[in-house]
């Protein structure tokens, strides 16, 4: 397996939510919605703990590398769990996220790290939150910062978010029957680096009323290089099925990575 292939993942993952959320997504919840905003038919998904498993296919520089597989669960607003493997190999990294951590096992090389968002704010150059990664990994709509006034353009069956903040063009589109995000589209003005998400293939999911989607495709396109990407389907999802285990532990040989 080439080793690029599981940091890559995760660092397009990581991409996207810098993109767009470098100033322009909260990690608080407003004390009051702008009046547009109020317009926003978005259903976000409601959980305590969600459990997936799929595949995932990595593009980039025009080299599209092995597949490799994804058990992701996660415990609402606390806790994200992703193991990357491939096969014949098996685990290839583990991720244990919380608000105030990240810990990361790179089985390939033998390393591991501890420490917090820091992290992957300097690993991919992005500042992120754990919030923001839930929302991304569950679909969820991301309303517009305090002080934002979106504008909402509804066109059925289809319904358009659009806000800037300096220099952020952000703008999400919902399918308005079931509600939930289908495309997060971010462009950065200031490095003309582009982001865009589409949620397809929406299957409904036992105990929530919700549809998820089993289906994305992340792109992260920037100037004088080749558009990187990351496809993920999920075969299965569960919601509040079970209380979920998060086991995480380095082996002993291990070297930390600072």
């Amino acid at each position: 397996m080439n080793k690029r292939c599981a940091p890559l993942l995760l660092g397009l993952l990581m991409a996207g939510l810098g993109a767009c959320t470098r100033k322009a997504l909260p990690t608080q919840a407003r004390a009051e919605a702008p009046k547009a905003e109020s317009l926003v038919n978005a259903s976000n998904l409601d959980f305590r703990y969600l459990a997936a498993k799929g595949k995932a296919q990595i593009e980039t520089g025009g080299d599209k590398l092995p597949n490799v597989t994804l058990t992701l669960r996660i415990r609402k607003d606390s806790l994200i769990w992703l193991s990357i493997g491939a096969p014949v190999i098996g685990e290839v990294m583990r991720a244990h996220i919380t608000p105030d951590s990240v810990q990361v096992i790179d089985r390939l090389h033998r390393e591991y790290y501890a420490g917090n968002f820091t992290y992957l704010r300097q690993r991919f150059n992005l500042p992120v939150t754990f919030q923001q990664v839930q929302a991304l990994l569950t679909g969820n709509y991301v309303p517009a910062p305090t002080g934002t006034e979106p504008t909402v353009t509804t066109e059925p069956p289809m319904q358009k978010v659009v806000y800037r903040q300096q220099a952020l063009l952000v703008e999400q589109l919902l399918e308005t029957t079931r509600r939930r995000v289908q495309k997060l589209a971010v462009q950065d003005d200031s490095s003309h680096l582009r982001f865009t998400v589409d949620f397809s293939d929406f299957k409904p999911l036992e105990r929530v009323p919700q549809e998820f989607a089993n289906a994305l495709l992340v792109v992260v396109e920037q100037p004088k290089n080749k558009p990187s990407s990351a496809s993920i389907n999920f075969r299965s999802v569960e919601v509040d099925k079970e209380r979920l285990d998060f086991p995480f532990s380095v082996p002993s040989g291990y070297a930390r990575k600072k």
